[in-house]
């Protein structure tokens, strides 16, 4: 991957869940040049079918392709469950997903519940994540319109309104099966009184795993480019979550 120095990474996801992902791999990879695509004016993805996720989906990795990524993340649960097999097996670059976290959450023991989109929540991919633990003592419940909500009201998100959207649930821990829920993780977390799981470690470890450090470093600055849906919303909210993190040298 020698002659992959500072080629850029992509990250899809359908609006601006995945920058809370893109910020934890942007610290983690300071030297390796990312480009955020979104879909923003067409979110949410939760409620489509898999037929209507691909044809979306296939747009946006079209344009990637363009780029030549040393890899792409569908930082979307939805997408990686119901595309991730056919991107996978259509483009020749390196695809990676992000899935709910449910494998540490299992280790808390008790009861085990996930916030998901229905899209998510109704797919085969969750239940054989699930199928491998086990699935007594985990619960998936879709949320129809937390992920929409989120996405509209990401500057005046109001704890009251988000908390009539979960399910009434005695849980010993959650986990996030969207990242557009991670903008409230605190709220969740409030909510059920117990540990909330989301998948950005995991992903991101994985990412750094496959890249490689030696393969991507350069004296150059890191690039952060934004591209496709609301590329103004997802550059703002991206400076909120860097500010908040206390900002990053790159």
């Amino acid at each position: 991957m020698e002659n992959n120095v500072n080629k850029s990474v992509c990250f899809f996801d359908s609006g601006i869940g995945g920058l809370n992902l893109l910020l934890k791999c942007v610290g983690l990879m300071p030297q390796t040049d990312f480009t955020y695509f979104a879909d923003n004016y067409r979110v949410p993805y939760g409620a489509l079918n898999k037929d209507e996720l691909i044809e979306r989906v296939d747009e946006i990795f079209e344009k990637i392709k363009e780029l030549s990524p040393s890899a792409a993340v569908v930082a979307c649960n939805t997408v990686t469950a119901q595309c991730i097999d056919y991107l996978r097996e259509k483009y020749s670059f390196e695809i990676l997903g992000i899935q709910p976290a449910v494998k540490p959450a299992s280790t808390v023991g008790g009861r085990c519940l996930v916030l998901a989109t229905p899209a998510t929540a109704g797919s085969a991919s969750l239940k054989q994540l699930i199928g491998k633990l086990g699935a007594g003592g985990i619960t998936v419940a879709a949320c129809d319109n937390l992920a929409a909500y989120i996405e509209n009201n990401i500057g005046n998100l109001n704890t009251k309104e988000v908390t009539a959207m979960l399910p009434r649930f005695k849980a010993d821990s959650v986990v996030l099966g969207c990242t557009h829920y991670i903008f409230v993780k605190n709220i969740i977390e409030d909510f059920y009184k117990s540990p909330v799981y989301d998948g950005i470690d995991g992903t991101a470890a994985n990412l750094k795993r496959i890249l490689g450090i030696a393969d991507h470093l350069s004296p150059r600055a890191q690039k952060i480019s934004f591209s496709g849906g609301d590329e103004a919303k997802n550059r703002r909210v991206f400076g909120m979550l860097l500010k908040q993190s206390g900002g990053l040298s790159h």
